[in-house]
């Protein structure tokens, strides 16, 4: 009986064991490796969807250490075009997910929905616009972060709103990001500049999709996106 007990005792801390170090190494995973991230919002149409559920690369930018402060360099800075998650600069907690627009050093400006960097139009094929007569109601947003920096225009004759607005400079140490929706994006037009540190990492792969919106019950299960699956974003 006594032999017993302790088998079973011993099998019993193995056990705890086991899911201790699962436990520990999904934290590990998830916090320095890869995380995941679900698309709640339409504000990158065309290129995520709602309901799309992605991979996250955590090393590609570095790494912030929880607790003591310290960060893990990444491989690269992000570059434009780049798809980036970051930590919200207007709620603790939160992940957001938008495109670079402007890297430090550039000057930034839109003219009628054409985005210009350092002088030159750029090429956004991914950009969607759906709301050509909306009008904006957030414009004093723009024009409260952005009179103070303009560079080379008459403050006193601006009047922006989110398809026309700047120059300005992205200064060290940050980024511009844009969603791109254009049209139903809640991005650094409307709060500004997004600091380098805040950037967590890049989407790898969307692995999982499914129509929230769909009439079919239970959505998550029925209503699949299955040409989604294992798409790459660009």
């Amino acid at each position: 009986m006594a032999d017993g007990a302790a088998e079973k005792g011993g099998g019993l801390k193995e056990w705890i064991k086991s899911i201790a170090i699962a436990v520990v190494a999904w934290l590990f995973l998830r916090a320095f490796v890869v995380g995941a991230f679900y698309i709640p919002s339409p504000s990158m149409v065309p290129t995520f969807l709602v309901g799309d559920v992605l991979f996250v690369a955590r090393p590609t930018y570095g790494i912030n250490v929880p607790l003591v402060g310290w960060r893990i360099p990444g491989f690269r800075d992000p570059r434009h075009a780049d798809i980036v998650v970051f930590n919200s600069v207007e709620q603790a907690g939160l992940d957001v997910v938008k495109r670079v627009a402007g890297t430090p050093g550039d000057t930034l400006e839109m003219r009628e929905r054409v985005l210009y960097r350092n002088g030159q139009v750029v090429e956004e094929p991914w950009a969607h616009y759906d709301r050509p007569s909306d009008p904006d109601q957030n414009r004093s947003r723009i024009r409260d972060w952005t009179a103070g920096r303009l560079v080379g225009r008459d403050r006193e004759t601006y009047n922006p709103d989110r398809n026309n607005w700047g120059p300005l400079v992205v200064p060290p140490d940050s980024l511009f990001v844009m969603g791109d929706n254009r049209d139903d994006s809640w991005d650094g037009r409307y709060w500004g500049f997004l600091p380098r540190r805040n950037v967590t990492g890049s989407p790898l792969i969307i692995y999982y999709s499914w129509d929230k919106a769909s009439w079919r019950p239970l959505p998550f299960l029925t209503a699949t996106r299955w040409n989604r699956i294992f798409t790459i974003p660009r």
